[in-house]
């Protein structure tokens, strides 16, 4: 059975390979390149886009007014989103040499390039800004906690939970118990160093 589940990861490994080559062949005719940070489009697209961004008059008008009114509860958000970034960040600071765990690298998380998007006006690109944060930040705290996880109990939940993260599928099955110790130790020792995914399950 295990050998079954390791070939289907090993399956869905190479899909999301696959899935990510053609999600980058098709981005690539939209006529843009990287560089840096940087996002350059060709002059002409960039002159299309700047033909089609709303004026900040036209779309304040054209919004649904609960949308306006429900702006400071959306943006009033930050604060805890600010916490929460300062104790993940502080957490995995000073708990993951302890534990050797290679730390999340928090660039890889948080990519800010939608406020380049010339057919988006100021208000746009501010909310643009603000959902990469947030994103950014829950998939951030999401691997820190992962990990954690990882190292402390990596053991599958018996009922379906909705949302979990892609080390869990390589979790030890729920009520396996068979030489858990030292299964435990494999699992923190691919930690160390490296983001590498969990072990397989052995066969």
């Amino acid at each position: 059975m295990n050998e079954r589940i390791n070939e289907l990861l090993a399956q869905i490994s190479a899909l999301e390979d696959e899935l990510r080559s053609a999600v980058q062949a098709r981005e690539q005719q939209v006529a843009y390149r990287i560089h840096g940070k940087r996002v350059e489009f060709e002059q002409s697209v960039r002159q299309a886009h700047q033909r089609l961004r709303t004026s900040l008059l036209f779309w304040i008008f054209r919004n649904r007014p609960l949308n306006l009114l429900t702006g400071p509860i959306i943006y009033g958000m930050i604060l805890p989103l600010l916490l929460l970034d300062a104790c993940v960040t502080l957490y995995q600071a000073i708990c993951f040499p302890v534990y050797r765990v290679e730390k999340v690298r928090r660039a890889e998380y948080f990519v800010y390039d939608r406020q380049q998007l010339a057919y988006l006006n100021l208000i746009e690109r501010w909310h643009c800004t603000y959902c990469s944060y947030a994103n950014g930040l829950l998939a951030y705290a999401t691997e820190i906690v992962a990990r954690t996880e990882q190292y402390f109990c990596p053991i599958k939940h018996a009922r379906k939970v909705a949302g979990l993260h892609a080390r869990h599928t390589r979790f030890l099955t729920y009520g396996d118990a068979a030489d858990y110790p030292a299964r435990l130790e494999a699992f923190r020792q691919s930690l160390d160093g490296q983001a590498a995914r969990p072990p397989t399950q052995p066969e």
